[in-house]
């Protein structure tokens, strides 16, 4: 099966992450930039789909698959008083997330997602689908966004892989 066969085999959406994928790894080897990513719900799905593309080595550094929280602390450094506080899915989480992955790596831009896909786990201030993304950026800057997908567990992570591309994308600039 070449290329061109497995493509056409792929669901649309997975295209569609194929594409943001691609088109953000040559931003990054255009500006010489170098991306991580620190994952929890999407459990290294944004990573695969950056190493699908071929040459990913170039722009691509590692990832970090930090389901548990423990994982977190441990890996990421993020604080366990802040998990206590805010909880896995929050903003303040997400955000030493993408800055733990940047300092532990050689990477120049991090992206960071914990989230609630479902089935169980949410709650009524934290229902499944509530996703926090952050995105840290060679000028230490971290931005951070708050999502809620919709559909099933499947549905949630394959959103919030999308976002978190589309995100990059967006921050990296053409």
């Amino acid at each position: 099966m070449n290329a061109r066969d497995s493509i056409s085999t792929m669901r649309d959406d997975d295209i569609k992450l194929t594409e943001l994928a691609a088109e953000l790894g040559r931003r990054l080897l255009t500006k010489n930039l170098k991306l991580a990513t620190a994952e929890s719900c999407t459990g290294g799905w944004i990573a695969k789909c950056l190493t699908d593309i071929a040459g990913s080595s170039g722009w691509f550094d590692r990832g970090f698959i930090t389901y548990s929280n423990a994982a977190k602390s441990a890996v990421l450094q993020v604080q366990e008083k802040t998990l206590a506080e805010q909880g896995a899915i929050s903003e303040a989480v997400v955000r030493e997330m993408a800055a733990g992955a940047l300092t532990h790596s050689a990477a120049t831009v991090a992206v960071a997602v914990s989230g609630i896909a479902g089935p169980d786990g949410g709650s009524a201030a934290k229902p499944v689908g509530t996703v926090w993304i952050a995105w840290a950026w060679p000028d230490g800057e971290v931005t951070a966004t708050h999502f809620r997908f919709t559909g099933g567990r499947e549905a949630v992570r394959r959103a919030a892989v999308g976002a978190a591309l589309q995100g990059l994308l967006d921050g990296v600039g053409a």
